[in-house]
């Protein structure tokens, strides 16, 4: 069953109305997924912690790529892996949205685009954690360490709010895409989580993005006009004071997460309507 809509819509207010819908499927995401395991949410911890300790063994001891003076390593590898996680949790977890729930869209009549969104604010409560951790381990290198003399938040740091939105309409839009996709092209359901890797490299994600202009000039466009590397870059200097910051490069940013989004939910709009014949 389903509503007659135009292909560009987001129905504020019946989302409204479905909202107790939406609040019971962010609570699911959020205690379900873990609720079998023994270390149960303490994995929204030990994932960046240990990806960002990996980080700076192999990218910033071996590698020896710097972060910059009075920056240390495993600070400002977990900030770009702390903007990354949300950013790419949105995406993939809402990548495979008609195929995973091809069995209740089928049965019953609810705005769809609650499905992805309930992925979007659930994965807000696990940013909000892991962004807990980074103070946390900031505020220890700042007052309990002399290794981030120069780690100190910048003014922008009240544009924060506004990034986060940009971060999780980028990881909205490309997952509505993906998954209107996967409806025919189940092939693309494989190549996900490889493309999200890739994606990871091509972010500046372990590596500041003037190191990359600097080592690799040629091919540095491709990593500077990804808009999640100008996510990353502004999260760093919002958070640290390291690397740039341009009100053009945040624009930018912004304009790219909303054009994506609004592709995203055209293209979602319109699979939706006839996605049951094809799944």
């Amino acid at each position: 069953m389903s509503s007659k809509k135009s292909a560009l819509n987001l129905n504020f207010k019946e989302i409204w109305r479905y909202r107790d819908l939406l609040l019971l499927f962010v609570k699911r995401d959020v205690i379900t997924l873990y609720k079998q395991t023994v270390l149960g949410p303490l994995w929204y911890l030990i994932q960046p912690l240990f990806t960002s300790v990996i980080f700076t063994l192999i990218f910033n001891n071996l590698a020896a790529i710097p972060t910059g003076e009075g920056i240390p390593s495993f600070l400002f590898n977990l900030a770009g892996i702390t903007s990354w996680n949300y950013f790419s949790a949105c995406l993939t977890g809402t990548s495979d949205t008609f195929k995973k729930n091809q069995g209740i869209f089928g049965k019953v009549y609810f705005p769809r685009v609650i499905m992805p969104l309930s992925v979007v604010f659930s994965n807000l409560i696990k940013f909000g954690i892991q962004l807990l951790v980074f103070v946390l381990f900031y505020i220890y290198f700042v007052f309990f360490t002399s290794s981030a003399s120069a780690a100190r938040p910048d003014n922008v740091i009240v544009l924060l709010p506004i990034l986060i939105i940009f971060m999780g309409l980028l990881g909205l839009g490309f997952g509505m895409i993906i998954s209107s996709m996967t409806t025919k092209y189940r092939d693309l359901t494989f190549l996900v989580g490889f493309g999200v890797q890739l994606l990871m490299y091509g972010s500046a994600v372990m590596y500041p993005l003037a190191y990359f202009k600097e080592k690799v000039p040629e091919y540095a466009w491709l990593v500077e006009y990804n808009p999640m590397t100008r996510i990353i870059e502004l999260f760093r200097y919002m958070t640290l004071g390291v690397g740039e910051f341009s009100i053009s490069y945040f624009l930018y940013s912004g304009l790219i997460s909303i054009v994506v989004f609004l592709i995203g939910l055209v293209i979602f709009n319109k699979t939706e309507k006839s996605f049951i014949d094809t799944v």
